[in-house]
């Protein structure tokens, strides 16, 4: 399978899982099946088939890495990313329920505040990593130290809490090593390394004094506070996949996913009860009494990355909204 594939799939698989959730946000899994009998929403509707805030901002992530020009340095990426996050505030397609840190800390960004003083310093919300996608599918040879510091850094201009840097980082490395070919089962495993040797790597050159809180004594301190809670995060996903349950509500084993180490895990278990199965996998990801849409946007970017194009209908990916967009971005990062 080539890389465009797993790239393209990694994206609409974000974009579709995004549309179908976006049904089911805020909702309890009764509620869910009230509105859609007999087992929930099962494909996207309308055309376009509209998605939310996480693609876009998805978009706004990639769009902004390839205006970069390979060259991705802070002082490189910082004005891009702005721009771009500028941008979606105040388009008029930013009406589907947006998140208050992202909001907020886009205003700020939009004042010329620097970005350490606009990002929301203690938010660790699930905006921080249902973007990161891109980061996870550029060809950068391997270099997860550059692919880490990239994740942390997009993530911390709007949100500064540790766990939401360390919780994107690890979204990007799956991404990023299913689309390489990794296979799903030993996949927590590999997360589990990776998290370990990242603990106290505090990356100082795009991140600069983000760390200095009042009760953290050194930059280490801060980021192994976020790795531990994505460790702790992994054991509950560890402990469900040790008695896997397809009907039961992965909110309940690894979290509502309202924050950033949750949506990743919870997105993450869908995949893994249904590796095969992108499909069903999406729709048990929208079938969840949290943040469904997130979710499922994680989700369909770990199936897309690791099946490809192939693993969605064409129905679908004709429908999905910015389909154009999506389309030229997995196209470019073949190149």
């Amino acid at each position: 399978m080539q890389l465009n594939s797993r790239t393209s799939g990694c994206l609409f698989g974000l974009a579709l899982g995004d549309a179908l959730g976006a049904f089911t946000e805020f909702l309890n899994v009764f509620e869910i099946l009230r509105r859609f009998p007999p087992n929930g929403p099962q494909q996207p509707t309308g055309n376009p088939a509209r998605v939310t805030d996480d693609t876009q901002m998805a978009l706004c992530v990639g769009e902004a890495l390839v205006e970069a020009g390979g060259v991705y340095t802070p002082s490189s990426l910082e004005p891009l990313l702005r721009r771009a996050f500028v941008a979606w505030l105040h388009s008029p397609d930013n009406n589907r329920a947006p998140g208050r840190t992202c909001l907020n800390a886009c205003r700020k960004l939009e004042e010329g505040l620097p970005w350490v003083r606009a990002t929301v310093v203690d938010s660790k919300g699930c905006g921080a990593n249902m973007r990161v996608a891109p980061v996870g599918l550029l060809p950068l040879g391997g270099d997860n130290s550059l692919r880490g510091a990239i994740a942390q850094f997009q993530a911390a201009l709007t949100h500064g809490h540790p766990t939401a840097l360390a919780a994107s980082d690890l979204t990007a490395y799956a991404i990023a090593d299913l689309a390489a070919g990794g296979t799903p089962e030993q996949l927590p495993q590999r997360l589990r390394s990776y998290a370990l040797s990242q603990r106290t790597v505090y990356h100082g050159d795009w991140l600069g004094s983000l760390w200095q809180r009042p009760y953290i004594n050194t930059p280490e301190e801060f980021i192994s506070r976020g790795w531990d809670e994505c460790l702790s995060v992994l054991d509950r996903l560890d402990a469900a996949l040790a008695e896997p349950n397809r009907d039961r509500d992965p909110c309940e084993a690894t979290g509502e996913g309202w924050i950033a180490e949750e949506a990743f895990a919870t997105g993450l278990l869908c995949f893994l009860l249904f590796p095969e199965e992108p499909v069903a996998a999406l729709r048990r990801a929208a079938v969840t009494s949290g943040d469904s849409d997130s979710i499922s946007c994680l989700t369909g970017a770990f199936a897309g990355a690791y099946l490809g194009m192939e693993a969605w209908p064409k129905d679908w990916t004709s429908r999905i909204e910015y389909r154009e967009r999506l389309a030229v971005l997995g196209e470019l990062w073949d190149g």
